[in-house]
């Protein structure tokens, strides 16, 4: 399987996966730094950007970035952002051997009634009328407004971004959110691991992420105030000052 991955640094490796509502270009406030230390490896989500599709399930999507992960020099950490994460996390529930630790940035196991609700109407949306459907939702599920409010040229990058996604594949990433369930995967994760969680967050709601903070064995909590659903992007610093310790450590 070919795999569209941008390849930076020298050193440990380090896996980074970004949100579904974003591309890797979310990490390149932080991915420089990151650089300094590990062997950063940027990989399109299966279906996302030159990497191929996956199957209908998160699971499905978890097994395609495994393969990945097999042509790596040594096994890496894993940071994931939203859709990023809940791939991550089912990563290391089904292959946690192959990983060290792992980051979850914004992520939860499972989504409520209405948390689902809003996948399966993108996922609708984007097959009715394209991607441009969904561009002002997705970017106020990114980003709070006040940020917004401050930085007004993000909603044009977002959408710059989106338009590039294949509806298809979109598509079935948003149903694959809104039929996940990874809770009874939690207590089997042997990996290290972080949870970070924008407080603003409004895709995946903070109290998500305390839910898998206290399901994984021995993780750590890190909120991030004031902040939305893509800390790297957002709140960079804030982000860099809770995972690099965690990785170092």
């Amino acid at each position: 399987m070919d795999f569209d991955v941008e390849v930076r640094g020298e050193g440990p490796d380090l896996l980074l996966l970004h949100s579904l509502l974003t591309d890797r270009e979310s990490y390149a406030l932080v991915a420089p730094r990151l650089a300094r230390s590990h062997r950063v490896s940027l990989l399109a989500l299966p279906g996302f950007g030159r990497t191929p599709a996956a199957g209908p399930k998160v699971e499905d999507f978890a097994d395609s970035v495994a393969r990945y992960v097999a042509t790596l020099p040594s096994a890496p950490d894993v940071i994931g952002n939203g859709f990023g994460g809940f791939i991550a996390l089912a990563l290391a529930a089904r292959h946690g051997a192959k990983i060290r630790k792992l980051v979850l940035a914004d992520t939860g196991a499972c989504f409520p009634e209405s948390g689902r609700a809003p996948f399966r109407g993108m996922a609708e949306a984007v097959e009715k009328n394209g991607m441009e459907a969904i561009v002002q939702t997705a970017v106020r599920r990114i980003f709070p407004e006040p940020y917004l409010a401050a930085h007004p040229e993000a909603l044009a990058q977002r959408r710059e971004v989106l338009l590039k996604a294949n509806p298809r594949n979109f598509a079935s990433a948003c149903r694959a959110l809104a039929t996940l369930d990874l809770r009874p995967a939690l207590p089997g994760i042997k990996n290290p691991t972080l949870v970070v969680v924008g407080t603003l967050d409004a895709a995946t709601p903070p109290a998500l992420a305390r839910e898998v903070a206290a399901g994984i064995p021995g993780a750590k909590l890190v909120e991030i105030q004031d902040c939305g659903h893509c800390p790297p992007l957002e709140r960079p610093d804030d982000f860099l000052a809770a995972v690099e310790p965690f990785l170092q450590g």
